[in-house]
Formats: structure tokens, C-alpha cells, sequence
């Protein structure tokens, strides 16, 4: 069994976390921390799980009793408690929050985005886990960047659900302001754009064009809808070849030839991608749950290859929606 313990267990995230882990056939869940719940049990936090645990959670980190260690925290908070803390050399450590996914020498964390990274993952001990339009995003973009494809200015328009703005209640978060509303907010320049230019010059080091990205806030709980368009000289059926061939040993991501919507995947671990042209322009669309394929469920499907076992395992999950 993997012993597991959680770092900031009270948000939507860490709430989504624990359900994917309680049920997960190779997993123990050994504590779950959280200073300001400390005694509380899980299940009066996240009552979703009410049948499923009588986990409470505690101010105590035994990192001698686990194998892995999650970081459901804030961002900025992993760091902290990175330098404040003497972890075991061999401790597996999963981070959700963004302070380690920029590489650089000073850390050791892998980025973990499978698609993109699964032969890197396997061997890590670190893994910062991406952010949720990141990891939509990318997978509308990798195939092109591995075929060297990206060579023009690519323009995103992204729509994300309220639980994208976490658990703690904002001025733009709370229903009243939110529900039959929508809004732009951070156009151009939205954090998760440094980690998705890392990874596509990665795979193609000559990309240099911009991403211009308008993310929205949608009325709606959960899910990230993608559209992201570009010029692309090269026809549709060979582009979706290339998608097809990408993707054809990776369990999560699929190529659909019928317009999307976000109930195929809220509730899954999956990334649904469509594929159009119009003239020049290459038109792809992306959908994802944003606390599941964008959050807690690629985490675990990190640690599923941390730990040797088949990447499915645990993520055997259906949309919530008809």
C-alpha cells in the first residue's frame, strides 16, 4: 500500500483528493493537515464524502509513516513550508500549488504533465503538478509543437468554473455576483502562461510566437472549456493523424470528430479535444474538469506513475452529466 499524507486539506482540491484516494485500491491515506480543522472530521468539510471516511483532520506530520506527500496549498505556501520543514530524502512529494513549476536548478520537481512528461515522472521523486487551463491548454498545443507546427501568433479564449477561484468566498466567486454572469479577467496575462511557453519550447525550441489568452469566468461550477485557434497550412486530416499518433498511448486524452461539451468530462480525468479548419485556420477545442484532469486527478494519476502502477488505476471515473 502507498501512505499518503495531505498538506492543506480543506479546499476544493484537497476535498476532490481525498475522495480519488479513499477509493484508490493501492492507497492508505495516513493523515490529511489542516491547522485551521485540526480535530474537525473530513467528512463536515467536505460533506461529499459523508459513508465514505471517518477521517478527521489533524495539525500532526508523521512524514516518517508515508510514502508521499501532497501539497493542496495556497500558492506560495509549498515553498514555505518546503524551507521551514526537514522532509526524508526518499519521501515522495506531489505539489498542486505553481511555486515549483518553472524548472530551474534550485529545485528538483518535475513538471507533471504525462502527456508530456511521463518518461521524466517515472524516475522523479518531485513532481509540481500543472495548473488546470495549463493543462488544457497544452494538450490542444503539444501535437503541433512536437511536429514543429507552431508558427504563428495562437489566440485562447478559456472558460473555467467557479471552483477554479478555490474554496474561500471572493468578491467575484460568491453565487449572487456569479451565477447568470460572466467576465474576463487577467487577459494576456495570466500566470499559467509561463509554464505552457516552457513546455511547448520544449518540445519545439523554436516556438517565439505570442499566446494571447482571455480567460473567463463562467457561471457554472466546474469544467474548462478551450477554444484556441491559429494559422496552419497543413490539412485537417493530416493534422488529426498527428493528434491521433500523440496521443495513442496516453489513457486520458482523445481525439473527438464531434463538437464538445463540457458534461462529456466534468466528473472524469479525461481531456476531450476537436479538431476543425476554417481556410488557414486550425480551430481546436478543449475540454476538461478543472479540479480532476486539472488538479487532484492528474496528482494521482502522477503518483500512480511515481509508484509502477498501471496510470488508470483509481481514475476509473464517468461524467456526472447527460
Amino acid at each position: 500500500m502507498i501512505r499518503v499524507g495531505i498538506i492543506g486539506g480543506a479546499g476544493y482540491t484537497a476535498g476532490e483528493l481525498i475522495r480519488l484516494l479513499i477509493n484508490h485500491p493501492d492507497v492508505e491515506i495516513v493523515f490529511v493537515n489542516s491547522s485551521s480543522n485540526a480535530g474537525n472530521k473530513i467528512c463536515d468539510v467536505h460533506s461529499g464524502l459523508y459513508g465514505e471516511t471517518d477521517l478527521t483532520f489533524t495539525e500532526q506530520t508523521p512524514f516518517d509513516q508515508i510514502d508521499v506527500l501532497f501539497f493542496c496549498t495556497a500558492h506560495g505556501d509549498t515553498r514555505k513550508f518546503m524551507e521551514s520543514h526537514t522532509l526524508p530524502e526518499e519521501l515522495r512529494l506531489i505539489d498542486l500549488s505553481m511555486d515549483y513549476r518553472m524548472e530551474s536548478p534550485e529545485h528538483d520537481f518535475v513538471y507533471g504533465l504525462p502527456e508530456l512528461n511521463r518518461r521524466r515522472i517515472v524516475r522523479a521523486k518531485h513532481i509540481a503538478n500543472p495548473g488546470c487551463f495549463a493543462t488544457a491548454i497544452q494538450l490542444a498545443l503539444l501535437p503541433l509543437a512536437k511536429n514543429l507546427l507552431l508558427n504563428s501568433d495562437v489566440h485562447v479564449h478559456a472558460i473555467t468554473g467557479s471552483t477554479g477561484a478555490g474554496q474561500k468566498p471572493s468578491a467575484t466567486s460568491h453565487f449572487s455576483w456569479r451565477n447568470d454572469n460572466i467576465s474576463i479577467y487577467k487577459p494576456f496575462t495570466h500566470q499559467h502562461l509561463a509554464e505552457i511557453g516552457q513546455s511547448l519550447k520544449q518540445l519545439q525550441n523554436s516556438f517565439s510566437s505570442k499566446i494571447n489568452f482571455i480567460p473567463v469566468r463562467g457561471d457554472f461550477a466546474r469544467g474548462i472549456f478551450v477554444t484556441a485557434y491559429l494559422d496552419c497550412p497543413v490539412e485537417l486530416p493530416e493534422i488529426i493523424k498527428l493528434y491521433e499518433a500523440y496521443y495513442d498511448d496516453h489513457s486520458f486524452t482523445h481525439i473527438v470528430d464531434k463538437n464538445l461539451d463540457l458534461k462529456q468530462v466534468v466528473g472524469t480525468n479525461k481531456c476531450l479535444l476537436h479538431l476543425e479548419k476554417h481556410g488557414d485556420k486550425l480551430l481546436i477545442t478543449s475540454v476538461i474538469d478543472n479540479l480532476l484532469k486539472g488538479a487532484s486527478g492528474q496528482a494521482v494519476h502522477n503518483m500512480n506513475l511515481l509508484f509502477g502502477l498501471e496510470e488508470k488505476v483509481g481514475l476509473h471515473l464517468k461524467p456526472v452529466g447527460f
